[in-house]
């Protein structure tokens, strides 16, 4: 079975936007058209697609995310993973806050695309991880109305924490069902969102010019209605979830049976449930989020 990306990069390392790529990964440097192959493939099915975050090469993001699909439980849905180049701009944390322009402008013709070629889906569903958060926002900005978002799940979202009802409120109104997973033992969203940092001291929840990032607390009131976005997001702070714990860097050993929920505060580390393989630190972070999907997605 292929495994299908679609990319808006130019280059695999660096580099700027470039009109939308059909890759399969296991035919690398295969320079034919795979456009029909693909579009046989979705066909009457529901496609799931991951994206990854920031200073991520193509041969990383590939990596990453086919560790991430081979741990889901989601029937017989079409994994993609979206690449973009996230790694194109230093310093990160300037566009990381200000407009992250390669995210947006990958959305935009990813929507363009999927416009064009995804009609005969059932439905589309979405994870992302860090600042693939505004590359899922953007491109479900510009699906047409003809499209089913039945789920999106924005894990680590460095973007700000009132995008759901501010920049992206449209695209929030087009998803059946939004799922967050946040962690303030996430130091790189800390660094990237200073005034969300509390060692800054100058600025509190409540001022008008406060904007946290939604992977470290969650959306800030007020919440889109309900069931729209699920109510359980945070991670307690004893699991000690990085911004780097939730794609595998290497294959995982064993999957988590479902369904599993957010744990509770003050449980065990790793927690309940967790196979005896995942037991080692940073072994079992990935696994549960990729559970944590498939439990949203069903």
């Amino acid at each position: 079975m292929p495994r299908w990306f679609l990319s808006t990069r130019a280059h695999s390392v660096g580099g700027p936007v470039a009109p939308v790529k059909i890759l399969d990964a296991d035919r690398p440097g295969y320079t034919g058209d795979l456009t029909q192959e693909l579009l046989n493939a979705i066909h009457g099915h529901e496609v799931f697609f991951g994206v990854h975050g920031f200073e991520v090469n193509q041969a990383d993001g590939i990596e990453h995310l086919t560790y991430w699909f081979n741990n889901l439980q989601i029937g017989n849905a079409v994994p993609i993973g979206i690449l973009w180049p996230g790694d194109c701009v230093v310093p990160i944390f300037v566009d990381y806050i200000v407009e992250g322009r390669e995210a947006i402008n990958s959305g935009k013709l990813l929507a363009a695309f999927l416009n064009t070629n995804f009609t005969g889906v059932v439905s589309l569903s979405f994870a992302s991880h860090s600042l693939g958060a505004r590359v899922v926002l953007q491109t479900i900005t510009g699906l047409a109305g003809s499209f089913h978002v039945r789920r999106t799940l924005l894990m680590a979202g460095a973007i700000d924490d009132n995008c759901l009802t501010a920049e992206y409120s449209s695209a929030a109104n087009k998803i059946d069902e939004i799922s967050i997973l946040a962690s303030t033992r996430d130091d790189v969203l800390a660094f990237a969102y200073p005034l969300g940092n509390p060692l800054q001291g100058i600025i509190d929840r409540g001022h008008p010019y406060y904007h946290a990032a939604l992977g470290r607390t969650g959306p800030a009131p007020p919440y889109p209605p309900a069931p729209r976005l699920h109510p359980n997001w945070q991670i307690p702070a004893h699991l000690d979830y990085g911004h780097h714990n939730y794609l595998p860097q290497q294959p995982i050993t064993a999957a988590f049976s479902l369904p599993v929920d957010i744990p509770p505060e003050n449980g065990p580390n790793p927690p309940a449930g967790t196979p005896p393989p995942l037991a080692p630190a940073q072994q079992w972070q990935p696994a549960w989020s990729a559970a944590f999907a498939s439990t949203r997605y069903e």
